[in-house]
């Protein structure tokens, strides 16, 4: 079985999928952040699918699923369109929407990042 990157559909199954499981905190902050989905590029993996869907703005940072992982993540980005650094968290959307809620109530970042693959030596 060969990968093959989410469709615009798809994507949208997936976000009003968590819409439904999220708090009504969550859902208000959602509300603040979401953007219609764009596909924007990412240097290191984002070329195979013709750059990955960004869901949310934040800032400097963006929301975005990795369907190369399954799953959304929150990265920095300094030109919009494109995504800075490459994460694979395997979180649902409601994950990374309460990850920006805890930040914004304790001033820091306290998510867990997964990086990128690294080769073995």
């Amino acid at each position: 079985m060969s990968w093959e990157p989410i469709s615009e559909v798809e994507i949208w199954d997936l976000i009003n999928k968590s819409y439904e499981r999220m708090s009504p905190e969550q859902r208000r902050v959602w509300e603040v952040i979401k953007i219609m989905p764009q596909k924007w590029s990412e240097e290191s993996f984002g070329g195979l699918g013709g750059g990955f869907w960004v869901v949310a703005i934040i800032g400097e940072t963006v929301i975005w699923f990795n369907d190369i992982e399954d799953g959304f993540n929150r990265s920095r980005f300094k030109v919009f369109g494109a995504i800075n650094e490459y994460y694979c968290n395997q979180d649902d959307l409601e994950c990374q929407v309460q990850n920006v809620i805890n930040h914004l109530k304790t001033g820091y970042d306290a998510a867990g990042y997964t990086g990128p693959p690294h080769p073995i030596e």
